[in-house]
């Protein structure tokens, strides 16, 4: 049984010319810590089973609530794939749509007081394409959209190593080399670091 996973890459930002380091650390059942490098800064975000946080350059420290803690608490559920019963109010099928040229299914997942996730399931392979959410940071509300390529088998789990993502007019791409499985992390990893 899985418990632990840490994922290692690579980020690149095309329409800034930057490139940039990954990592993420997750931990059963809701523990995820992401650290991105770009150009000597570090941006990272984390939760902790309870806390949730963000702290960069721009905004320094700054703790979620409400819709932002909640969609933290989401992204954290280790199992995610197998409790979107649990994660989500409803789930509805809602059609048959291409992704980057891949039939899909197109899923609409409730969540209280927001718009739906939609998620895009290949109809050959049953993995995600694509995921388009809405976050809630300080700034306000953006789309958010992942689209998920290269799935590679790690431990008996398919997991994409290439991921697009697009929010508020900024597009990157992710590049995992990496991931480790059932690595021994401490909890206080995960836990929000004190303010400076």
């Amino acid at each position: 049984m899985l418990t632990s996973r840490v994922a290692t890459g690579t980020i690149e930002v095309p329409a800034a010319n930057l490139s940039g380091t990954i990592e993420l650390r997750e931990k059963a059942p809701d523990r995820i810590l992401s650290e991105i490098r770009i150009a000597g800064v570090l941006f990272s975000q984390g939760f902790d089973g309870t806390v949730g946080w963000i702290q960069n350059v721009r905004d320094g420290l700054h703790e979620q609530k409400g819709v932002e803690l909640s969609e933290a608490k989401r992204d954290a559920d280790f199992y995610h794939p197998l409790d979107m019963r649990k994660l989500y109010t409803k789930l509805t099928i809602v059609g048959v749509e291409k992704v980057n040229d891949h039939d899909t299914y197109k899923m609409e997942a409730e969540v209280p007081d927001d718009p739906p996730d939609e998620i895009y399931f290949d109809t050959a392979t049953g993995l995600p394409a694509r995921v388009v959410s809405h976050r809630h940071s300080a700034q306000g509300v953006v789309d958010f959209l992942e689209d998920f390529d290269d799935y590679r088998e790690v431990d008996g789990i398919k997991r994409p190593f290439t991921i697009h993502e697009t929010t508020g007019g900024n597009v990157l791409t992710i590049h995992i080399s990496e991931v480790r499985t059932n690595v021994f992390l401490d909890d206080s990893v995960f836990t929000m670091p004190a303010a400076q």
